[in-house]
């Protein structure tokens, strides 16, 4: 891992802080600096630290650019672009999608990079703090926000390729940077001891210049998001309890804190596109947003001037969402649910994640149909067009990444932030760690109150009171794949819980949309060509490591097996 580690990087520094209500990372690129110039410069060095949190993983789209994601990858969404990164995902050829992307482009070789990348700064700042004349500056946290920092590139690398090599400091042209991978175990308790630094130096929470930074409640939820990983199948084969009740804990220790400064933000719908929320941890910071490639080549449909709308939710996603009045899934007889009606009274947040045939948007009503007239010609609604790529191929769009104000050729800006952490997730941390832990959901009251106070939020009724061990499971991973819907939770969950092989190898599905003479609609499910069909193997479970960084660790660094 010579290129990783072996890496000096004091080129870019930034400059002041232009303003308050300005991003803490929205600065101007300054001179090219030495490590001696920057150490000795209190300011220079706090603004060499921040430079790391441009190392966290602060996007949905990952896979390929938005060429491809980790939505796309699971059974929430294909893609209408049929590029051959989108091929290679879907046909589990790992490697080629990296190598023939661009390494730089991706959510192998580019994660494995600017990980490292970013792990060198960390270990840089935190060898030379020491070194630094402060003055009035907060040592102590961003003491804190490098070990947060270091301990989330490490998750981040761990949660896709399992054990990795842990540098702990900065290495010098005398070192020898080629070491071996450290086991899983090892990292998680490498993290773990990052964390409990960052725990004790960093704040609850920050004034409005520095809102978005780590906090104690950021550290604790990445604590809380690593056991459950840990605890899960992939990594507890065994079904150790002892890892399950540190997950307990962990998740207890956010929900408990005594500031007390979480809870659920009042809706669900705006959930990615307000300033500041309550449920929010820890989320990217940015500015409105102009419609730009992520937008306008990712989620847009071409009838509202997008170029490809290239993240079609799956029919597979779209049944997971419950009748609203009875709380059972489509599949029951007794839901109430009409095939030819398919969107009425479902789940509230299927409206707020998915945009369908005739839903209100814009001002319009979203077009998925195709129409023959009576003299055999075919019309179509202004979202669809058969065997087109920038069109959705399942006749959905994705609604939670676009905001509704993004039309083409306006000057329309809104937020779509990227969260780290939202209090929800810690919820259902809790309920999933709590329930595996206990023998029934029963031995926990807070299992059940968790997931109804969820659900509550969207208007969903409450979950029998008498469900079993493994019922409560479902439930759980349920309301995991509705409420985090697109949020890069669900490809990440069915790998650390082992159910990728059996999920994304049922057919994926879309709807086909008929509008009759009359104007009425008729509904009817249908499986996707070949081409939108995925493959998974169990050697999957974990990601390929960059083929340049094997061949150039000489045989240290060993890949993952089958890769």
């Amino acid at each position: 891992m010579k290129k990783v580690t072996y890496y000096i990087s004091f080129l870019v520094v930034f400059a002041a802080i232009a303003s308050c209500k300005k991003d803490f990372l929205d600065r101007t690129p300054g001179a090219d600096l030495s490590e001696e110039k920057i150490f000795s410069d209190p300011n220079l060095a706090m603004n060499y630290a921040d430079n790391a949190y441009n190392h966290l993983i602060d996007e949905y789209a990952r896979f390929n650019a938005h060429r491809g994601t980790t939505s796309q990858a699971s059974d929430e969404a294909v893609s209408g672009n049929t590029d051959v990164s989108v091929r290679t995902l879907n046909q589990g050829l790992f490697h080629d999608h990296y190598e023939r992307g661009g390494a730089s482009l991706n959510d192998i070789g580019d994660v494995w990079e600017r990980a490292y990348a970013g792990i060198r700064i960390t270990n840089v700042m935190l060898a030379r703090i020491n070194d630094v004349p402060w003055t009035n500056q907060p040592v102590d946290r961003i003491k804190g926000e490098m070990y947060f920092i270091r301990a989330f590139l490490y998750f981040e690398l761990i949660k896709r390729f399992g054990g990795v090599p842990i540098a702990d400091k900065p290495a010098t042209i005398f070192d020898d940077v080629d070491i071996p991978r450290n086991t899983y175990q090892e990292c998680v308790d490498f993290i773990l001891a990052d964390l409990a630094q960052a725990d004790n130096l960093l704040p609850v929470s920050h004034n409005a210049s520095n809102y978005g930074r780590a906090t104690k409640g950021a550290a604790r939820s990445l604590r809380s998001r690593m056991l459950l990983y840990a605890a899960s199948t992939l990594n507890n084969p065994e079904h150790d309890l002892a890892k399950w009740k540190l997950a307990v804990d962990a998740a207890d220790s956010v929900i408990k804190m005594p500031e007390n400064p979480y809870s659920l933000q009042g809706t669900y719908a705006d959930i990615l596109n307000v300033s500041q929320s309550p449920e929010y941890i820890m989320i990217k910071i940015r500015p409105p947003r102009v419609i730009d490639g992520f937008l306008l080549d990712f989620v847009m449909s071409p009838g509202s001037g997008g170029a490809q709308g290239s993240m079609n939710p799956t029919q597979n996603h779209v049944d997971m969402y419950e009748m609203q009045a009875t709380g059972l899934p489509i599949t029951d007889p007794a839901s109430g649910y009409d095939p030819q009606n398919p969107y009425e009274g479902r789940d509230p947040r299927l409206k707020a994640n998915i945009l369908y045939n005739d839903a209100d948007w814009q001002g319009r009503k979203m077009g998925m149909w195709s129409q023959t007239a009576t003299n055999g010609t075919v019309t179509y609604g202004a979202d669809f067009r058969p065997n087109n790529i920038i069109y959705s191929a399942t006749r959905y769009y994705c609604r939670k990444m676009w905001p509704e104000v993004y039309v083409r050729n306006t000057t329309q800006r809104a937020l779509l932030n990227y969260v780290f952490f939202r209090y929800a997730e810690i919820l259902l941390n809790y309920a999933e760690a709590s329930n595996e832990y206990h023998n029934s959901p029963q031995a926990d009251s807070r299992i059940r109150d968790y997931i109804n106070e969820i659900r509550g939020r969207a208007n969903m009724p409450d979950i029998p009171s008498n469900l079993t061990k493994e019922q409560m499971g479902e439930v759980i991973r349920h309301e995991r794949a509705v409420e985090l819907a697109f949020e890069d939770h669900r490809w990440y969950d069915l790998i650390r819980w082992k159910q990728a092989k059996e999920i994304l190898t049922q057919p994926m599905k879309g709807m086909d949309v008929v509008k009759k003479l009359d104007g009425s609609f008729t509904y009817n499910v249908v499986t996707l060509p070949i081409i939108y069909q995925k493959k998974f193997e169990d050697h999957m479970y974990l990601y390929p490591i960059p083929r340049n960084e094997v061949f150039k660790s000489q045989g240290i660094l060993i890949q993952n097996p089958e890769w």
